[in-house]
């Protein structure tokens, strides 16, 4: 591939006074910004990418605690489902408006409402509330994740990006280190309303921050129109898609609601395509998908998306209603995970900048190791030790760390400047449809997996108990990790007489083994995505990275 530097003169230096650091050689995002400007910048995506991911860490390590205050096991999806869904219906827009209008007032409008649902949800007294004030959370964090990794491609030419890509993922390693800890004290010790609190006196300054630094990228060209049949047929293609998977585990698969929220999801995105077609200025431009790097990446990382949160999500409730531990407890041995992940990060992006951009490579084997992790977490059981769990979800995070900076570095080096944001956008898009359906599915698969164990298992249905009393037990998985449901456990199994307390202890352990069998069944599942993300990889063509932001043009 030819050398694509900008000529001698457009790298000169522009002059600059006493004290004020030279600019950096090249354009970036076709302006000269000075070393300062450029490490200022960088310095506030970092700070919104710290507040955005230790929400996400914190809230995970919590909603075991937050379902038992608020009765809301049957929801327990919901609160990051919510979350999900509104940030990721973001994604692509916001990718392509700051294509056309610029970054700086979107990442700032998006801490703001990000701040404004944090504090919402602290104050939520019941699961119906949480879940709204989530969704208004997840707007704020959509726009904020999408800018980080589009502003990283301002700054940086793709044979740079590995290196800062890595640094972005080891922010979010770290605070997703000291999240689950810092979770889990705040819930023992406080409660788990100060989990969303906390984000108010990190993003305040954040804010304060960006309005002072950060610079007004303009776009390259004006007189864009903004496509507004494609962002609302998209958007209610998302809701409707993610309604109807969610409502497969309440009403079962069959159910009209199901049946007819998939079906309007297809028609609209059918709509979305022709839409996209035929629009001046698309939200998503259907061009890009000729590109096979970029199609690879997007279908790579969307199984990762499904893949790495049937961890993330189900790690928490496996430690604390499984194997009994603290909240507190629950979030140290995660802590092996994410610092796993930003070593993996780390490494990874160093490695791809300065060993020839290898991406493919580098990228086969992360999702390897990814793959043994779910495989040792799914041989997990009540008896696994504390040990060998933090062990499993180490070499997990490890993979993981190494090959989601990858994708990003290769879809930014295929495609032009002008559509850098809407192709990173998209990115992280398919990786959040990801989410939703693995968060979606592998719910419903917990949910029904727990109810056939423990209706399946001879002891519990010959329970001398009364139908009433029988359904509430089976659906009573909360009684593991709180205290008053435990209490009322403790009361029904009382009326049995002086066999009470024995059919008790006996009935705890069949159902700590009945929601262990539930999860570990979600991690197989999780596996064989993992599977075929590895082999969708193999199609990944490695194209030697860009020294400068010229165009790129990739089959």
């Amino acid at each position: 591939m030819s050398d694509d530097r900008p000529p001698r003169e457009d790298r000169k230096p522009d002059s600059h006074g006493p004290g004020e650091a030279a600019p950096v050689l090249g354009p970036i995002g076709g302006r000269n910004l000075s070393r300062r400007q450029v490490l200022v910048t960088f310095g506030g995506v970092l700070l919104a990418m710290f507040l955005s991911s230790l929400d996400q860490s914190i809230v995970g390590t919590a909603l075991p605690r937050i379902i038992a205050d608020l009765n809301g096991f049957e929801h327990y999806t919901w609160v990051a489902t919510a979350y999900l869904l509104t940030s990721t219906a973001m994604v692509p827009i916001v990718g392509r408006l700051t294509d056309m209008y610029g970054r700086k007032w979107f990442y700032i409008v998006g801490i703001v409402i990000f701040l404004i649902g944090s504090a919402l949800c602290g104050l939520s007294q019941s699961m119906t509330q949480l879940i709204a004030f989530r969704g208004l959370q997840g707007i704020g964090a959509g726009i904020m994740m999408t800018n980080a990794f589009i502003v990283i491609g301002d700054l940086f030419p793709p044979s740079e990006r590995g290196k800062y890509v890595g640094i972005v993922m080891s922010v979010f390693g770290f605070s997703s280190v000291i999240g689950p800890l810092l979770g889990g004290v705040i819930t023992e010790h406080l409660s788990w309303h100060w989990i969303f609190y906390v984000n108010l006196p990190i993003g305040i300054p954040v804010i304060f921050a960006f309005v002072r630094f950060f610079p007004a990228f303009e776009p390259l060209s004006a007189g864009h129109r903004i496509d507004h049949a494609g962002i609302a047929t998209v958007v209610l293609s998302i809701v409707s898609l993610v309604l109807g998977l969610s409502w497969g585990g309440i009403y079962g698969w069959r159910s009209a609601y199901v049946i007819w929220s998939l079906v309007a999801s297809g028609a609209l995105l059918a709509a979305f395509v022709v839409t996209e077609s035929r629009a001046a200025d698309p939200v998503l431009p259907l061009h890009i998908f000729r590109n096979r790097v970029v199609v690879v990446s997007l279908a790579a990382r969307f199984g990762l998306g499904v893949g790495m949160f049937g961890v993330i999500i189900f790690i928490p409730l496996f430690f604390q209603f499984v194997l009994g531990q603290s909240a507190t407890n629950s979030g140290i041995v995660l802590m092996p995970m994410m610092l796993g992940m930003v070593v993996g990060s780390t490494l990874s992006g160093q490695a791809v900048s300065r060993l020839g951009g290898h991406y493919r490579t580098q990228a086969l084997i992360g999702l390897a190791i990814l793959a043994a992790g779910m495989y040792l977490m799914s041989r997990m059981t009540p008896d696994t030790t504390y040990l060998r769990a933090a062990i499993n979800t180490g070499v997990t995070g490890f993979g993981m760390g190494i090959a989601m900076p990858l994708f990003v570095i290769a879809v930014q080096n295929a495609v032009p400047y002008s559509i850098m944001g809407v192709a990173t956008s998209s990115i992280q898009f398919f990786q959040s449809i990801g989410q939703v359906i693995g968060l979606a599915v592998f719910g419903s698969v917990m949910a029904d997996r727990f109810a056939s164990n423990l209706t399946g298992n001879d002891f519990v249905v010959s329970l001398p108990l009364p139908s009433e009393t029988f359904s509430a037990l089976v659906n009573n998985v909360e009684a593991l990790g709180d205290k008053r449901a435990m209490e009322q456990l403790q009361a029904v199994f009382s009326q049995l007489g002086d066999e009470g307390p024995g059919l008790l202890e006996r009935f705890m352990t069949v159902l700590r083994e009945a929601l262990a069998s539930a999860i570990t069944d979600v991690f197989v599942i999780a596996l064989a995505v993992i599977v075929v993300a590895w082999v969708v990889t193999l199609f990944l063509k490695e194209v030697p990275l860009r020294r400068s932001h010229g165009p790129a043009s990739v089959e």
